[in-house]
């Protein structure tokens, strides 16, 4: 694809609206292939929303990805162009495995959704290959092996917890404890909430009393490939009567900032993975990206709020907010800050600082999660416009 294919491609997925209305279940309508033996695009046509996991990267000779909500109809598979020799799709209950046989040493460059938009009436989910310049990997054939009990397949989601604060930043201080004590508890709670389910795989950014520094927990959610980051802290205020939760996702200000932070080193389209071989395109990939991660981000924050209604906690009138806050600027991890609540009110501070108390409203967070990550259709808010979408 030439690059002003590729901006004009951009620009159209870009002024994409609503999606497909959210059905039961949703299908593999086809697979198409373009490109070369250094880089591949593999298209997957779909009539549904999805999300997406990597379950084998390219290290054993294919690439596998798990699409959740869509199965094919019937038997897929043929030959590949490029990088891919071959491929097929198998249905996983209600999800698809899309494996790709590689012709020669490849590894996933990127990937990503697109709505329907500019004449297309269906989703798209894209993967970008490219060549490793490393020879072929032979796989040998092999009887799959069950997965031991208690472990987690890759194509579980990652989720990132944050407690915020530690070390030497205690943040704000209660009548009988600090905001770092209450975080970190309520991580570790969270934490055991969501694995619990066995549906997810979770990461700490801290998981004792340290300071972690905030661009520092950007990366840690960046480099894990993660596909939620959450950030719990303590509000504080000077009247002790204010009491309640709220969530905080980014500003546009903050997009803008987080833009102009990860361009700002030469080589920033390859730490970002972008598969364009042109600054300007991956420039709007970049934009492209950093919308979507938004619009996520607000959905995540709507879900939680939901959980959180639903468990009667305490919520302020104004619950979901924005901030250019560092810990959100990640252009491609959706994010969002929870205030768990008031610190500074005894009610609230009791609920944080009592462990059934957190437990409760660790389970009301978790809640939002799975809800969050069994509707990846749901309506959101556009970040652009306020609009009802679809992602």
């Amino acid at each position: 694809m030439t690059a002003l294919a590729f901006v004009v491609f951009c620009f159209g997925v870009l002024a994409a609206g609503r999606g497909l209305a959210a059905g039961t279940a949703g299908e593999v309508l086809r697979l198409r292939f373009g490109g070369d033996a250094e880089r591949t695009r593999v298209v997957v046509d779909l009539d549904h929303n999805t999300r997406g996991a990597v379950v084998s990267s390219g290290s054993d000779g294919r690439v596998v990805v798990a699409l959740t909500g869509v199965s094919p109809h019937g038997q897929m598979g043929g030959a590949g162009t490029g990088l891919v020799r071959d491929y097929r799709v198998t249905a996983r209950g209600g999800a698809s495995r899309i494996e790709l046989t590689l012709a020669t040493g490849a590894e996933i460059e990127r990937r990503f959704l697109l709505p329907p938009g500019d004449g297309v009436a269906h989703y798209r989910y894209v993967i970008d290959l490219r060549s490793t310049g490393r020879a072929p990997v032979t796989r040998r054939a092999a009887a799959p092996s069950p997965t031991p009990r208690g472990s987690a397949p890759a194509e579980r989601p990652l989720i990132v917890i944050d407690a915020g604060h530690g070390g030497r930043d205690p943040g704000a201080r209660g009548s009988h404890v600090n905001e770092s004590a209450v975080t970190l508890a309520a991580a570790q709670a969270l934490k055991a909430e969501l694995e619990r389910t066995g549906r997810y795989r979770v990461r700490l950014t801290r998981d004792n009393d340290s300071y972690v520094g905030l661009y520092r927990r950007v990366e840690i959610a960046r480099a894990a490939d993660a596909d939620l980051f959450i950030s719990l802290h303590a509000d504080a205020g000077s009247d002790p009567a204010t009491r309640g939760a709220s969530v905080y996702t980014l500003s546009e200000q903050g997009a803008g900032r987080a833009v102009r932070e990860f361009t700002r080193g030469d080589n920033w389209h390859r730490e970002l993975r972008l598969p364009g071989r042109d600054p300007s395109v991956d420039r709007i990939l970049l934009d492209m990206t950093q919308r979507t991660t938004q619009n996520r981000s607000a959905q995540l924050a709507r879900t939680l709020l939901g959980g959180l209604e639903e468990a009667d906690h305490p919520m302020l009138r104004r619950s979901h907010r924005d901030a250019g806050l560092a810990v959100l600027l990640a252009p491609d991890v959706p994010a969002v800050l929870l205030e768990m609540g008031f610190i500074t009110n005894p009610e609230d501070e009791q609920t944080l600082n009592d462990e059934r108390g957190r437990r409760r409203l660790m389970r009301a967070v978790a809640g939002g999660i799975d809800r969050y990550f069994r509707d990846p259709s749901g309506s959101m808010q556009m970040a652009s416009t306020g609009a009802s979408g679809q992602p």
